[in-house]
């Protein structure tokens, strides 16, 4: 799994970090996603595909190849 954001797109609502803390975070200043990790580990995959699929913007996108 290869996780992307997009920050042009991200409105900071902040789902992505309540549901995957460990591959999401937020900038200080504005609140738009940060990717912490591109290849997160297999047991948070399920995780960042509810992330993807809450996240309101659809700034957060996987490619699975």
């Amino acid at each position: 799994m290869k996780v992307n954001v997009d920050q042009g797109r991200c409105c900071g609502a902040g789902q992505c970090v309540l549901i995957a803390p460990e591959v999401f975070d937020q900038r200080d200043d504005d609140g738009i996603v940060t990717l912490l990790e591109v290849s997160p580990a297999a047991d948070v995959h399920a995780a960042v595909r509810e992330a993807a699929a809450v996240c309101p913007a659809a700034a957060i996108t996987i490619d699975d190849k």
